[in-house]
């Protein structure tokens, strides 16, 4: 009798092992306390991706993003979303459809994105470019600055004019540090020079774009700089006969007698961080050494930002690019550092003194060697 009750034990044994290794590896991994779903990570965009320009690099990263992790994310995207309230009900949607990480990618997104934060506090928020947090939103961003220091050194170094134009797109901090770095690199090769500024009212209009470099052009410039997103200004350029710099992304096929190196941003390695430690339970927006996802603000240093191949300029003037894109990315060179006057004669920092991160954010002036006043 004990045989037979130990062989149906046996018996019974082996039947929920089988049942067990045919169910469906997704209830295996349940009943475990894993899930086999992928994390799904949502992105707001401000144009479509298209295939230059700011809305494109963070494509880029999203992909790499997407090639880093494979199956174990799923990533989608809103595109040609406005700034401005109605970006909530984007964000929000996002949230219902259940993104778990969710990356806003334009300056003003930066009060929605707050406000959803608030409402779902179990979704990890991350603002690029912005500075307002909250303890499930974090922000990201990428010290533009940098390149714009350099770009400034080729174009003191290039121009016979001694006359710089620049693009702007609207008047806040991140555009105000990117038009003072390049005073600052201008000025360190060439006391003569000086730079226009003409604002477009706009992150991305061809037609404002091309407008406005016209203009400065016919004034004399023979060297131009944006922050705005388009190549317009450098087919412009081109036509003209005069030279430029790219941003956000390489836009040499637009113009290759004109681009004298891009600005791009790469934000596949910020994506990846970030998604790591939603993954591995370290994300946090705490301060202190192990806080990885408060205030992210990286540059060549760290690969976050990376120069184009030096082209249309003599040897000896992509050296010297060169020479300052490393100081820069190596810590050696320090883009702000005193004596540092502004536009009106006014000493803004002393001798020896470093112009610390929070006075790049209190910007709302124009360097030595910048004309004009700034928009109210």
């Amino acid at each position: 009798m004990q045989k037979i009750i130990g062989f149906i034990a046996l018996i019974g044994i082996a039947i929920g092992i089988a049942w067990w290794s045919m169910k469906p590896q997704d209830e295996v991994q349940q009943a475990d306390g894993a899930s086999s779903d992928p994390l799904k990570v949502g992105f707001v965009y401000l144009t479509n991706p298209g295939d230059h320009g700011w809305t494109y690099a963070h494509e880029v990263g999203r992909q790499d993003l997407q090639a880093h992790f494979g199956d174990k994310i799923e990533t989608n995207f809103v595109e040609n979303v406005a700034e401005g309230p109605d970006a909530a009900r984007v964000i929000r949607e996002l949230v219902e459809q259940g993104n778990e990480v969710i990356f806003t990618t334009s300056f003003g997104y930066m009060d929605p994105t707050l406000k959803v934060s608030k409402e779902f506090p179990n979704v990890k928020f991350h603002h690029i470019t912005g500075y307002k947090r909250s303890e499930n939103m974090a922000t990201g961003n990428i010290r533009f600055y940098e390149g714009r220091y350099v770009q400034g050194v080729v174009a003191g170094l290039m121009t016979k004019t001694n006359k710089i134009g620049y693009l702007g797109a609207f008047p806040i901090p991140e555009v105000i540090q990117g038009i003072n770095a390049f005073a600052s690199g201008l000025r360190s090769v060439n006391k003569e020079a000086s730079i226009s500024v003409v604002w477009v009212n706009s992150w991305y209009d061809p037609v404002k774009e091309s407008d406005a470099a016209k203009v400065l052009i016919a004034e004399g410039a023979d060297l131009l700089a944006q922050h705005t997103d388009s190549p317009a200004m450098l087919q412009t350029a081109e036509k003209a006969g005069v030279k430029g710099f790219g941003q956000s992304s390489d836009m040499h096929e637009f113009a290759p007698n004109a681009q004298l190196f891009s600005s791009v941003n790469n934000w596949g390695p910020y994506y990846i961080q970030q998604v790591q430690h939603v993954m591995d339970g370290s994300w946090t927006t705490g301060e202190g050494p192990d806080h990885w996802a408060g205030n992210t603000w990286n540059g060549l240093g760290d690969d976050y930002l990376v120069l184009t191949e030096f082209k249309n300029m003599p040897a000896d003037i992509a050296a010297k690019a060169t020479a300052a894109r490393d100081g820069i990315a190596s810590g050696s060179l320090n883009i702000f550092e005193g004596p540092m006057m502004d536009n009106k004669g006014n000493e803004v920092l002393a001798t020896g003194a470093v112009l610390d991160d929070g006075g790049l954010w209190a910007m709302n002036y124009y360097l030595d060697g910048v004309l004009g006043d700034l928009p109210n």
